[in-house]
């Protein structure tokens, strides 16, 4: 294993400049960061349209798996809240009747 990422490929390669400044022998985390900010001072590129609403959609990353955890854990209260109320006598016995009024043919 190496402590720069001179070698590096994959989706972390390409904002990385070759010749930024690495850290000390040990430092992986620093080298990252120091081509970072080698990489962070170049004059920034204009944004196509197609960028700038992938940025500002981005914002939203992991908000429907939050919406899918409260939407979860409302169901799972509505079911628990359920089960107390369909298992009482009186809810039983008038579902006992409605089901014994819709088979009963006549």
């Amino acid at each position: 294993m190496t402590d720069t990422l001179a070698g590096a490929s994959g989706r972390h390669a390409a904002p990385f400049r070759d010749d930024a400044p690495t850290a000390p022998t040990g430092g992986l985390v620093l080298a990252r960061a120091a081509r970072h900010r080698a990489h962070a001072s170049l004059e920034p590129e204009p944004l196509s349209p197609h960028r700038r609403l992938l940025r500002r959609v981005a914002g939203e990353r992991g908000a429907a798996t939050a919406e899918y955890a409260v939407a979860t854990m409302a169901a799972v209260g509505f079911a628990g809240l359920l089960i107390v109320i369909l298992r009482g006598d009186e809810v039983r016995g008038i579902l006992t009747e409605l089901v014994r009024n819709a088979l009963t043919v006549g």
